[in-house]
């Protein structure tokens, strides 16, 4: 069964930083492009963005310039650098794969508020 633990969530002032991170059950990372998505209160979850095997990365107009994901693949992690955040990043993200989709982990809370 694969796995995907999610971590590094928080209470966050705007503006500031978090990195997140994903850890995968290893044959599910190695041939999958990843993904990173998202769901805020009463929203449906959302692409947010992605990454291949080749590192070719993705990410939605919400949040181009701000939020960089990354590959580890010696660590089968998947990370999401979070930059110059805002109150409408709050949400529970999650990472999954972006087009083979799995059982949803947990998610981490990100919370963007003064």
């Amino acid at each position: 069964q694969v796995q995907l633990v999610e971590s590094g969530g928080g209470l966050v002032q705007p503006g500031g930083s978090l990195r997140l991170s994903c850890a995968v059950s290893r044959s599910f990372f190695s041939f999958n492009t990843m993904a990173w998505y998202r769901q805020a209160p009463g929203k449906e979850r959302e692409l947010v963005a992605s990454i291949s095997t080749a590192a070719r990365t993705n990410y939605a107009d919400s949040v181009k310039g701000r939020f960089t994901i990354s590959r580890d693949n010696a660590k089968y992690t998947v990370y999401l650098q979070m930059n110059s955040l805002r109150p409408e990043d709050t949400a529970v993200y999650y990472c999954n794969g972006a087009s083979a989709i799995v059982t949803w982990g947990r998610g981490t809370l990100v919370t963007v508020s003064s």
